[in-house]
């Protein structure tokens, strides 16, 4: 499935039908009143949430939306017809916003979720209504007004509760692919995932929660280096941050100056975001002896004066992703308690969640204003955008 995270388009509401100018001509009755009816309202342009969807594709190649236009009124007063709302499927999670000033519309975060984009015109006056003791023979009707028209542009974030984040060929596909139904594509260069990939870690019935591996990042992410502001929006919505981090990198580098790059970034993009509740998660230690790996780890948690949870694991091995998976759950079921009693908690993780996606969007204008090459995406000779594609894989396992 072709996944598509960010698209432009444009609606028009319908146009509302004219009133007709009439009047009453039966047999005995020569000079019978007016009798033009009004005309029909314009239809709306509606968006909605679905969650049988998770992609914007649709709007890939299809960016111009017209409702449905109202008809015009008739005579014997008879009303035109309302022209039809046109509602347009998106999937949970995305927030639109209007192209030309930047202002967010809205987040469509829950399945039937609804938001009128554009307003359809009102319809026009047919001469029955300017009658009058006065005036028994009006000539004058009015036009429908014309519906909203604006341009949009519909973001679509991830729903994930859990993000992991690390530098190219840390692990994080290997962890999630071997923690969930998910098969994200796997191989010894950096790079390898281009696109976000979801599992749904399932630890029993009713005891599951989603894990987003987000592509890796490098130094100057923030600012549109490597896959960039492209994918780091999408950690705006989780609770919990897993840093994934190689013991011992095939480059020779240093997981301790690996740790701080990701952090940098992190902290230019959304300060709120680097501040998110965050484990760190040191993976590959199956590459090392027990002993040594196990002094490394401790080297390693002395050295960056860690003083949040660590987890050593190695997905290739399974050792310690059971008691990962089962904290992390712990966590977020406890958080969504703490959330449902404490009103206030609600509203700064709420507030929380709208500083981030602000200053998420304040990088991604950046970026763009900047000229970054992978902020604004490539247009193939095809016509296809570069790194919009790929595939993502929303895995239920029984």
């Amino acid at each position: 499935m072709k996944f598509v995270d960010e698209v432009p388009i444009s609606v028009r509401a319908g146009n509302g039908g004219r009133g007709c100018l009439s009047f009453r001509r039966e047999k005995y009755v020569p000079k019978g009143g007016p009798d033009g009816g009004d005309g029909g309202n314009g239809g709306s342009v509606i968006i909605v949430a679905d969650s049988n969807l998770n992609t914007l594709v649709d709007y890939r190649y299809q960016r111009h939306f017209h409702a449905q236009n109202g008809e015009p009124g008739q005579g014997k007063n008879r009303t035109g017809k309302q022209g039809e709302d046109l509602f347009l499927s998106v999937p949970v999670g995305t927030t639109v916003i209007d192209d030309d000033t930047n202002e967010v519309l809205g987040d469509l975060t829950h399945d039937g979720q609804q938001m009128r984009v554009a307003q359809g015109g009102a319809h026009g006056l047919g001469n029955t209504r300017f009658k009058s003791s006065t005036n028994r023979a009006p000539r004058h009707t009015t036009l429908g007004q014309e519906g909203e028209a604006v341009n949009l542009r519909l973001e679509l974030k991830l729903l994930a509760d859990v993000g992991l984040v690390g530098l190219p060929n840390a692990g994080k596909s290997t962890l999630i692919g071997s923690v969930s139904a998910a098969s994200p594509k796997v191989a010894d260069y950096p790079f390898t995932t281009l696109v976000p990939n979801l599992g749904v870690v399932q630890l029993a019935p009713h005891r599951s929660f989603v894990m987003a591996d987000v592509p890796g990042l490098v130094a100057g992410a923030a600012d549109g280096a490597g896959l960039g502001v492209r994918f780091l929006k999408h950690l705006t919505r989780t609770r919990l941050l897993l840093h994934v981090l190689d013991i011992a990198p095939i480059d020779g580098s240093r997981p301790a100056e690996n740790f701080q790059i990701i952090q940098r970034e992190l902290a230019a993009f959304s300060p709120t975001l680097a501040a998110r509740e965050q484990w760190l998660v040191i993976s590959k230690t199956d590459l090392l002896p027990e002993n040594d790996a196990d002094n490394a780890c401790y080297d390693l948690v002395e050295e960056l004066a860690w003083s949040g949870p660590v987890y050593p694991v190695s997905a290739a091995t399974g050792v310690g992703l059971d008691r990962l998976c089962e904290d992390v759950f712990a966590y977020l079921e406890r958080y969504q308690q703490q959330l449902s009693e404490d009103a206030g908690l609600l509203e700064v993780e709420l507030k929380s969640q709208r500083e981030m996606q602000a200053e998420a969007r304040q990088q991604v204008q950046r970026s763009r204003q900047a000229g970054s090459d992978v902020a604004k995406p490539s247009v193939d000779e095809d016509g296809d955008n570069g790194i919009d594609d790929g595939h993502v894989d929303v895995v239920y396992r029984a």
